[in-house]
């Protein structure tokens, strides 16, 4: 692969950062080679993501979007699909 402008080019197509992540994810699995590594793999990619989504709520909170009251509204809220819903549907 060659670099172009800080991206990655293959047959002259440039490739967008979710195809060259893809890449990444296919060549750091490729080098797991136990169920000790594949849980340590699933745990780092939790933790990557609950970093994004608390530093999003952070962001929400610090602009005064969301506020105590609203993580208890949350908190109480039931947003489960009902029982019966795909015999229900028309």
């Amino acid at each position: 692969m060659l670099y172009l402008c800080g991206r990655k080019t293959l047959n002259d197509t440039t490739m967008s950062y979710s195809q060259m992540a893809q890449l990444e994810l296919l060549n750091a699995v490729r080098q797991i080679n136990s169920e000790v590594e594949l849980n340590e793999f699933k745990n780092l990619l939790a933790h990557y993501f609950a970093q994004k989504a608390q530093k999003a709520i952070d962001a929400l909170w610090n602009k005064g979007d969301i506020d105590e009251q609203t993580i208890e509204q949350w908190g109480a809220e039931h947003m489960r699909t009902p029982y019966g819903y795909e015999t229900h549907r028309s």
